[in-house]
């Protein structure tokens, strides 16, 4: 399955429709960037149930100021519009396959209480909607 370019216009819609998102936020300039590439297609292909998704970070500086990307290559796994994996550095083979293993294995249910315990203890209402962050 070919990747899909996400952009600042199609981002949260992207996301809300899709339950396991892969994003890689790359450059073109990005040897390791372009060392990852094949790796992450080839997981593409291997696993069509799922959207992998690329970010163009400097087309999309936006989007990536939005999210904090420093470093490049950055992996995120978004499921069910909660982000619950980002980590900056190209993944060999196996261990991408065994991150995408463990993201499918995570209940999201506790994922989520999780998420609201942190929120409740810390004070904060969190009531935004999942997706782009506010910059």
């Amino acid at each position: 399955m070919a990747t899909v370019e996400l952009t600042k216009e199609n981002f949260d819609q992207t996301v809300s429709e899709n339950p396991f998102v892969l994003i890689d936020f790359w450059a073109g300039w990005c040897r390791p960037c372009l060392q990852f590439a094949p790796v992450y297609e080839r997981a593409s292909e291997a696993h069509p149930d799922l959207l992998f998704a690329k970010v163009d970070t400097e087309a999309q500086q936006e989007l990536a100021g939005a999210f904090q990307i420093t470093s490049i290559p950055t992996l995120m796994i978004v499921r069910d519009q909660v982000a619950i994996f980002a980590q900056p550095g190209a993944l060999p083979e196996a261990a991408l396959t065994d991150l995408i293993r463990q993201a499918r294995d995570l209940d999201m249910d506790e994922v989520r209480a999780k998420i609201a315990a942190e929120q409740k203890g810390a004070g904060g209402g969190g009531t935004e909607e999942p997706g782009t962050p506010q910059a």
